[in-house]
């Protein structure tokens, strides 16, 4: 019996791309259903997180150009990552497998040949989407993306490095997901600590269609900041480690300076050094408060538990 799969498609303001991807996935699913990989019940949603350009209309027009294109409306916008979560737990109930793409055709839908392959053939639960290269990247982004990766695993994290959220994911492993109900969501981390057995499929990452990129620098440096403190409290056992290392410091210098004071007589000169340690004290304090205060942030945001996604409409036909 061949397998029920679903494509969740996050979509904020891809009016301008909707139309070619669209087209794109309607002959991948139209060439899988002819060769009897999927079923005919397969479908494709596209979610709308509060677009503010007229991509829920464009979705409606799909929808009813084709049953095969679904689509989740939101109340407001709620980010790509709530945007994700919304679409996976609607439709995990429906499907057999769900792959999640973004809307703007950088990811290469020919890898979800082999990515079916590998959960219908080796039994994978999760296949994860890697670039095999990041040849379309700037310097700029190349380098910190590497340095982020290297920083998640070295703080603990279970993230796969050059993943971002093309992944197939069974149903059991949807169920897996839904028991996660923390409200500061970084799927790349949290999809791992699902477990269930993995792989990997590389593929080669395109430019991007049309539009504009979700992801300028200061929403890029949000989003590893909300991965870091998401997955992971290295960075609260780092500043107990540099305190307890400034103290045992100022233990020494303390036993230095009466030291010298009673073998020499006098006291120790230097304002300047005085001064740079006061400067570098309240520099290391404010940011340890800083990092405090983020973690702060996030458990006041989890205690509220206030729902992570508003559903206003939901497309479909079966």
């Amino acid at each position: 019996m061949t397998k029920i799969l679903y494509m969740v498609v996050p979509c904020y303001n891809e009016e301008l791309v909707l139309d070619e991807t669209s087209e794109r996935l309607k002959a991948k699913y139209e060439q899988l259903i002819s060769n009897n990989i999927i079923s005919p019940k397969s479908r494709v949603v596209y979610v709308n997180d509060g677009s503010k350009d007229k991509t829920w209309e464009k979705i409606q027009e799909k929808h009813n150009e084709n049953p095969m294109f679904s689509g989740i409306n939101l109340s407001r916008n709620r980010g790509p990552q709530n945007a994700l979560l919304a679409g996976l737990m609607t439709v995990r109930s429906l499907a057999d497998c769900v792959i999640s793409m973004d809307a703007d055709l950088q990811d290469d839908i020919n890898a979800i040949d082999e990515m079916l392959e590998k959960f219908e053939n080796e039994n994978c639960e999760i296949v994860y989407g890697v670039r095999d290269n990041r040849d379309t990247d700037t310097v700029f982004k190349r380098r910190t993306a590497g340095a982020f990766y290297k920083l998640m695993q070295g703080l603990g994290s279970q993230s796969v490095p050059n993943h971002a959220d093309f992944r197939l994911m069974s149903r059991r492993a949807l169920d897996g997901l839904a028991q996660f109900p923390e409200q500061n969501l970084f799927l790349r981390g949290m999809v791992p600590l699902v477990g269930y057995k993995s792989d990997i499929v590389y593929y080669k990452r395109g430019e991007r269609f049309a539009g504009e990129s979700k992801y300028p620098l200061k929403k890029m440096i949000s989003f590893a900041l909300d991965g870091i403190t998401s997955t992971s409290a290295a960075p609260m056992r780092l500043i107990f480690w540099i305190g307890l290392i400034w103290f045992l410091l100022a233990i020494v210098g303390a036993i230095y300076i009466i030291a010298r004071h009673f073998i020499n007589g006098s006291d120790v000169a230097g304002w300047a050094s005085t001064m740079l340690a006061i400067v570098g004290f309240g520099g290391a304090n404010l940011l340890a408060l800083g990092v405090i205060g983020e973690y702060i942030g996030k458990i006041f945001l989890e205690v509220k538990q206030r729902p992570r996604y508003l559903i206003e409409d939901f497309i479909n036909e079966d």
